[in-house]
């Protein structure tokens, strides 16, 4: 966390436990069902302890989570082999630095010469930016307006025109890898479309179907840290001859934030369970994400306050619990934009269509 290092021996590890290979085919080192849920529960473990290299294992989901469903089987094959037997990270690059929300407003390029695509665009808040091998880059095919004219990509990090940019100074979750990715007239085979030109959205959505609950899980494992920090804490600390647990302001705290964790749990792992059952879960998914990341908040600022001084100091991990938590409100789609989208899907259930 204090020097922004990527830590290569956690990668290692994450490696040799299987943890980066989950929601691959059980063929290529994932698991034969319930790979969601798998992918939230390691990641709710790991992230009660560290956010970034929870992360790790988010982006590696995402970032693949196009090639396993849109790759060509030409290339799928070989693809999937290739991560896992040589232990190659992918990277997933969407957000642009005009916009991450506004997924429809991409301004990226990748425009059909022959049997290849060339692709001109820059891409920001590149999670795994500088330390991938594989690119699943989302670019606009065509001149269609919103999000009909996208297509997602293979590109390979040795592809001439491609330059990762400057790492990015974080908040929180430093220990991820977050850079620019340049993409200047990067030539690709046409056979590197993942998916069918034009679907690249729909192929998005759909990955974040996956991705949102394994974000709530994040939270919820930062919260569930923060949690475990202060009832500890508030158990030994003495104050005005009592512990402070013994204070029923601090009891209150402990009781509403181990609330908000059970019920955030609930929900990830039913949006765990429903897209392990390919069902639809994109309302549930969104609840999820925001009420988590809400929570994982809140209890990280109460786990700062009722530690008191030494929350505001470093020689606790409350206060890198509680950098580590804003992200979660931010990053696969912001909370003010999980609230439109569950919204919209409460609407449409009634035949509403906005």
């Amino acid at each position: 966390d204090e020097s922004g290092e990527f830590n290569r021996d956690v990668e290692a590890l994450c490696w040799d436990l299987g943890l980066l290979t989950l929601v691959l085919p059980a063929e290529f080192g994932g698991l034969e069902k319930n790979s969601g849920t798998a992918l939230c529960i390691a990641v709710e473990e790991i992230a009660r302890f560290c956010a970034s290299s929870a992360l790790l294992l988010i982006i590696q989901a995402v970032g693949s989570f196009p090639i396993v469903h849109g790759a060509s089987p030409q290339i799928r094959e070989g693809l999937l082999s290739r991560i896992r037997d040589n232990r190659e990270l992918v990277a997933y690059l969407v957000t642009e630095p005009s916009g991450g929300s506004d997924v429809a407003g991409m301004t990226t390029t990748a425009t059909k010469d022959g049997n290849e695509y060339v692709i001109n665009g820059a891409k920001c808040f590149a999670t795994n930016g500088g330390v991938a091998s594989l690119y699943s880059v989302l670019a606009r095919t065509s001149r269609e307006e919103g999000h009909k004219g996208l297509s997602f990509f293979l590109v390979e990090r040795d592809r001439p025109g491609l330059q990762v940019g400057r790492r990015e100074n974080k908040l929180g979750q430093r220990g991820s890898n977050t850079t620019e990715v340049f993409l200047d007239n990067v030539r690709v085979p046409a056979v590197n479309l993942l998916g069918e030109e034009g679907g690249g959205f729909r192929l998005a959505m759909k990955d974040f179907d996956m991705s949102r609950p394994a974000i709530a899980a994040q939270a919820l494992g930062i919260a569930q840290g923060a949690f475990e920090t202060m009832v500890k804490y508030s158990t030994e600390r003495r104050a005005f001859g009592k512990f402070i647990a013994e204070h029923q302001m601090i009891q209150a705290i402990l009781a509403d934030s181990a609330t908000l964790i059970e019920a955030g749990r609930g929900l990830v792992y039913r949006a765990a369970a429903l897209y392990d059952e390919g069902k639809r879960n994109t309302k549930i998914a969104s609840m999820a994400k925001c009420l988590a990341s809400d929570a994982a908040m809140k209890i990280t600022t109460d786990a700062v306050q009722v530690l008191g001084g030494y929350g505001y100091t470093k020689d606790f991990q409350v206060e890198r619990m509680f950098r580590d938590a804003k992200l979660t409100q931010i990053f696969e789609g912001t909370n003010q934009i999980q609230r439109i989208v569950i919204a919209r899907e409460i609407l449409n259930e009634v035949g509403f269509t906005i």
